[in-house]
């Protein structure tokens, strides 16, 4: 396990960060910097990230990392020797971060507590820093901006800064470039675009020297490009074809040999290890600052180094200012200490490619190493430069009708991705339509804007990183470019995706089953498309278990039913519909009509077809219900595919986690019919299985089954009973505490006494949230209330209610994951005194 250092003060001896309101020319800084990015995993049709088993027990790699990384490092736990938690800080406060756009937008939807406190961290950290917060922007989605053409490069970096703006409340200083690819051309683009700084390796500068001062002229160039550079200093970098005066930008070269062994090594195993390999970096004679830089990829903190979050955080909060070193952020370092050197860059270089760029477009070597080969990456390359020029064609062409400046729109379009309400969407058009757009142009126009969002999508950088282009990453960005096609034909009528797939063939890839890029667009990206059709076959399939509001989103799509009706007949149910179906991305709208029988077990029939008018529906949905009627399977189904049977659907077209939700339902009943069995089999033979226990003598396997079967089944069914009873939270307790409580602790010891293991794969989730929400709604997080729980005091029913809660997760050998409420414990502590007890049942020292 790391170790986040072994603390032997209590917190409020320890030394805190403060304001650097004193400059010294010899002290020392510290920077660490975290590249916290994922690439983008949605599907493009849905615009929501499916299951991923790779990730289990997590739903997706995005959930995992989030809970093994991003928010632990906002919550980041200080230990004492016994496990006990001292303290929590927000990491993002004291290292310079820079955060995938992509990402931020995925964590926005889906941990609002972890994106405000990334918020919350750069504005302390602007505080602190005399206006320079932590956080720098980022190029959009990760593309290799030296592979890019002059309007990629520009929109990247225009959406990246827009993007931050958003988010952050200010402009950037400085931008993280993906992989730190770098040139002339990109280094123009972030001049132009108002950035102040960027970050390189140490293999990516070619020469350094003294700058010009007054009347003293450049000192003579140093040759640095086999990584010998100084990083402990900023360098200008001057960039030709500019006007003087805007000509440069700054440049901080990170201690490559530190990164490396932080994402490489042990030294992030202890703070005092990490400490100690950073002073390794220190100059001994101490006559001008040093800027100690670090980075490396942000979820080395907690997902590639389990627990390193942790000593990351006693570092920052002990290690560095016990050893008199300034933590500080690189926009603050520059403003205090401007660059006295000059430096130039290798040509095309990046941090993770020793031939330049060659691993984003030929078979270079990197990210290889085994037997496989990547010759399939120059080609890759090919075709989506190809389909890229097709579609800007097609963009430029069209995009003339319907805006003022289609590349202009382009750039504008990231208000629209950050924010799809109907006011951002109005605000845009009055900005940039060509003149008063109907609403099938409004839909065209955004078809044409997603259509360049999913062409640049495609480009990101993940797709050429490893060695096999059927991978997860080269597959996801073949989904965006066939989302890029599909919307292209919807637009101009005309295919470009025959042609495509003849230039992928070209790609070979390394697994004989698909061949080349060609077979792997159609094993593995053709069949997750999902059309207009499939989502409300989605909706009339799902609708025979679910009741569905009136108007009711799914995925990115809103579905408003005009008609619904459903019967049932013995063991069929059917189910007739008529909806409107909106797009929330490009506001295109249809109506359709359905009906869907189930004709047990997971036997669906499903007919689609297009709304052609009120009658003509009305005499199909009358036509299969008589047939219904009768009860005769064969007709019925018969008479769905006549009448509505334009698309049909089964189960198995469904998308995958609804199906597999539908599947565990339709099994329900069997599993109810086993659980009576076993049950009986439990209470017939109880006095037997007491008896083998009495006598040591092993149990036999069926009677021991039986018996974790029917304590698992009883346990679960008490859950559920206390998860429909949970309203208030005084009844919470009272439901507990006279009821549910001592049922479930009943079974506990039961279960102890036998010896079994009892399977509740969703009690530990219902207790966590049952403990979370009672310690909010008791503590109250809102200042107000917060001052007058500390005047009243909490009423001790609620804490030995909480404390039970806790013991019967142990007892039900359940392990409980508290730190949510741990963490709004500690807040709570911050301004009310401890309570014993609870602080020691949840693992936090007072």
């Amino acid at each position: 396990m790391v170790n986040s250092h072994s603390v032997t003060a209590s917190v409020s001896d320890s030394q805190e960060l403060m304001p650097l309101s004193e400059v010294h020319s010899s002290e020392v800084y510290v920077c660490v910097h975290g590249h916290f990015y994922q690439p983008p995993r949605e599907n493009p049709s849905l615009e929501a990230v499916e299951r991923q088993p790779g990730a289990a027990p997590f739903h997706d790699w995005n959930e995992r990392i989030l809970r093994e990384s991003y928010r632990p490092n906002a919550f980041a736990r200080i230990l004492d020797h016994y496990g006990q938690i001292l303290k929590i800080i927000n990491n993002y406060e004291f290292i310079s971060f820079n955060i995938g756009p992509t990402l931020m937008s995925w964590l926005a939807r889906h941990d609002i507590e972890t994106y405000r406190r990334i918020l919350e961290a750069d504005r302390l950290s602007c505080d602190r820093n005399n206006g320079h917060g932590n956080a720098i922007a980022q190029v959009y989605n990760h593309i290799i901006l030296p592979l890019a053409n002059e309007r990629d490069k520009l929109t990247q970096v225009r959406w990246g800064i827009a993007d931050f703006r958003k988010r952050f409340g200010r402009d950037p200083e400085g931008m993280w470039l993906a992989e730190t690819a770098i040139d002339a051309d990109t280094l123009r683009v972030l001049i132009q675009e108002g950035i102040k700084f960027t970050i390189v390796a140490p293999s990516q500068v070619q020469r350094c020297r003294t700058m010009a001062v007054g009347n003293h002229g450049a000192g003579e160039w140093h040759e640095v490009g086999g990584g010998q550079i100084d990083p402990t200093r900023p360098y200008r970098c001057f960039v030709p074809g500019l006007p003087a005066g805007n000509n440069y930008i700054d440049i901080f070269v990170y201690d490559g040999p530190i990164s490396g062994d932080m994402g490489f090594s042990d030294i992030l195993q202890s703070s005092q290890s990490f400490a100690d390999r950073i002073g390794q970096a220190i100059r001994g004679d101490r006559k001008e600052a040093q800027l100690i830089s670090v980075a490396t990829d942000g979820e080395t903190f907690g997902h590639h180094r389990g627990g390193a979050e942790r000593a990351l955080a006693y570092a920052l909060q002990h290690e560095f200012i016990d050893r008199g070193w300034n933590v500080i952020s690189y926009a603050r370092y520059l403003s205090l200490f401007p660059p006295t050197w000059e430096l130039e860059l290798k040509p095309v270089t990046a941090w993770s490619c020793a031939h330049g760029v060659e691993r984003w477009q030929s078979d270079c070597g990197c990210g290889g190493g085994g037997e496989w080969h990547q010759q399939w990456r120059a080609p890759l390359r090919r075709a989506l430069d190809w389909l890229r020029d097709e579609l800007s064609e097609i963009y430029e062409i069209t995009g003339e009708e319907l805006f003022k400046d289609a590349w202009i729109a382009r750039d504008h379009y990231i208000d629209v991705i950050c924010d799809r309400t109907p006011l951002t969407i109005d605000r845009f058009f009055t900005q940039h339509q060509h003149h008063e757009l109907t609403q099938i142009e409004r839909t065209d126009a955004l078809c044409l804007l997603e259509m360049q969002r999913h062409a640049m999508l495609m480009y990101t950088s993940c797709g050429w990183f490893f060695e096999e282009i059927s991978r997860p990453e080269g597959t996801q960005i073949l989904r965006y470019a066939a989302r890029a096609i599909e919307l292209a034909e919807e637009i101009c009528g005309e295919s470009l995706e025959a042609d495509f797939l003849d230039k992928l063939a070209l790609a070979p890839s390394n697994v004989p089953q698909f061949k080349d890029g060609a077979g792997v667009y159609r094993a593995k990206v053709q069949p997750t498309r999902i059309s207009v059709e499939q989502v409300v076959a989605h909706y009339a399939m799902s609708s025979l278990f679910h009741t569905y509001h009136r108007e009711q989103r799914l995925y990115c799509h809103t579905i408003i039913h005009q008609d619904y009706q459903k019967q049932t007949m013995g063991a069929l149910t059917l189910a007739l519909g008529q909806v409107n179906i909106v797009s929330e991305i490009t506001q295109a709208k249809s109506n359709y009509t359905f009906a869907v029988c189930h004709l047990g077990g997971q036997e669906f029939v499903c007919g689609i077809r297009p709304f052609k008018n009120r009658i003509a529906y009305v005499r199909s949905k009358e036509t299969v219900l008589r047939t219904f009627a009768q009860g005769n399977m064969v007709q019925t189904i018969a008479a769905i595919q006549t009448q509505f049977g334009e698309y049909t659907f089964n189960l198995q077209q469904l998308f995958s986690e609804e199906r597999q939700h539908i599947m565990q339902l339709l099994s329900q009943t069997t599993l109810d019919q086993l659980n009576q069995l076993y049950t009986q089999i439990y209470r017939e033979n109880y006095g037997v299985l007491m008896a083998f226990h009495r006598e040591n003598m092993a149990v036999p396997q069926e009677l021991q089954v039986a018996a974790e079967i029917t304590l698992s089944h009883r346990a679960l069914g008490v859950l559920r009973r206390l998860e429909q009873d949970l309203s208030d939270v005084d009844e919470h307790i009272l439901a507990i505490s006279t009821g549910y409580l001592g049922e479930l602790e009943g079974i506990a010891i039961e279960a102890n006494h036998l010896h079994c293991h009892l399977t509740l794969p969703a009690a530990a989730p219902l207790l966590e949230g049952l403990i979370l929400q009672t310690l909010r709604q008791t503590l109250q997080r809102e200042p107000d209330a917060v001052a007058q729980s500390c005047a009243t005091g909490v009423n001790p029913l609620v804490v030995q209610g909480i404390k039970r809660l806790i013991n019967l997760g142990i007892n039900l050998g359940l392990k409980l994951n508290l730190e949510r409420s741990q963490e709004v414990y500690y807040h709570y502590t911050q301004h009310c005194p401890s309570i014993s007890s609870l602080a020691q049942a949840l693992g936090i020292k007072e």
